[in-house]
């Protein structure tokens, strides 16, 4: 089971279990969160909650399967419902949010995060990229130099930082989360849609470009992308040529 669905209450509980793999996603997991996702869009519950097992909230997407066109476009999918779904989304963030795991937590509502936990784009790195959403979402949320800083040159955003900015509601832990969880889901359901609806109307929903989605697949597709997989395998630093 790669994904651990609890409902007390109201509250739906999502945790991603891989904890070999530091709960990266792969193509079963997120298949699991798309379903589960919808399932609690569809019944009466009021909340969700999402969180990882372990030390690690989700140590990105699954390097196996990172690279193919059908994963990219099942990945952004589950962050748009995410994002769209009409139920407060509350990531409670237990450890490091890298690549994907950042993702899920900017496409979170709010968020709940432990002290030692941090987030991290490190895509430039293994020579992928990612879409405009992500890159608009996190610019609103924790402000265009210290997004530039994250994508561009790799910076982690630690918890205490990402309170500081106001990307982290409140430091805490996974009950913190669900306590926090049950009092939202004792409000009225028709204005938390609304106010869902309108906070996410923030210019991020607009799609790609065919330009830019042509430049994030060509990032994905090309040899520099197989060559840090190659590099990441021999546990050496890759050598990018820009094809």
């Amino acid at each position: 089971m790669v994904l651990r669905s609890v409902r007390d209450g109201d509250v739906v509980t999502l945790t991603l279990h891989r904890p070999k793999q530091r709960n990266a996603l792969d193509d079963s997991l997120i298949a699991a969160m798309q379903e589960a996702l919808e399932g609690a869009a569809e019944s009466t519950a009021r909340a969700v909650v999402l969180t990882g097992t372990g030390g690690a909230f989700c140590a990105g997407a699954d390097l196996t399967e990172v690279f193919s066109e059908r994963f990219t476009e099942r990945l952004f999918r589950l962050m748009h419902t995410i994002d769209s779904i009409p139920l407060p989304v509350i990531a409670a963030i237990n450890g490091p949010a890298i690549g994907a795991g950042t993702q899920l937590a900017i496409a979170a509502d709010l968020r709940v995060v432990m002290p030692e936990a941090y987030f991290q784009i490190p895509a430039a790195r293994i020579g992928i990229t990612v879409d405009r959403w992500t890159v608009h979402r996190l610019c609103a949320m924790v402000g265009p130099s210290r997004a530039r800083g994250m994508l561009l040159g790799i910076q982690q955003l630690p918890a205490s930082d990402a309170l500081a900015c106001g990307f982290a509601n409140q430091l805490g832990t996974l009950a913190d989360a669900q306590r926090w969880a049950q009092e939202i889901a004792a409000l009225a359901p028709l204005s938390l849609q609304h106010l869902k609806l309108t906070l996410n109307d923030d210019g991020t929903r607009v799609p790609d470009s065919p330009e830019q989605w042509d430049g994030l697949l060509r990032a994905w597709r090309s040899a520099d992308a197989q060559e840090a997989q190659q590099a990441r395998a021999e546990r050496r630093q890759p050598r990018f040529t820009g094809r």
